[in-house]
């Protein structure tokens, strides 16, 4: 396991705060497309969730040349079509009230990292004043 120090919590943040803000972005998107004939909506795929689909052979990462580098995808999120939404007549997918409920819990996610951030700061702007 890995070490846990202010290097490593700040950057666990940064990537709740990008992955969360991928989930936004995706969410809006899906309701800008909710009247388009055969749109399917979009879900983001934590890191984890896609690496625990590498791992478990659901595809497997290739380098083309000998200057690629192998390893995890480059990205902290992975958009996918959602999967078990029912269509519309129309091919659409996209249902409302999910869209909305996954903005809400997105924009909540956000704001408890950016909260934590905003404390860590504090911190370290305390320990600067305070050894003067």
């Amino acid at each position: 396991m890995g070490e846990i120090n202010d290097a490593a919590i700040v950057n666990a943040l940064r990537r709740q705060m990008t992955l969360t803000a991928a989930r936004q972005v995706v969410a809006a998107s899906n309701l800008a497309n909710v009247n388009t004939p055969g749109y399917k909506a979009k879900e983001v795929q934590s890191f984890g969730e896609t690496l625990d689909q590498q791992l478990a052979g659901a595809g497997k990462l290739v380098t083309t040349s000998l200057r690629h580098l192998g390893g995890a995808p480059a990205s902290d999120a992975n958009v996918t079509e959602s999967a078990g939404l029912q269509e519309r007549r129309d091919g659409n997918n996209v249902q409302l009230d999910h869209e909305l409920l996954a903005m809400t819990r997105a924009s909540g996610d956000f704001a408890a990292a950016q909260t934590a951030l905003a404390a860590k700061f504090r911190l370290v702007r305390y320990a600067l004043t305070e050894s003067r």
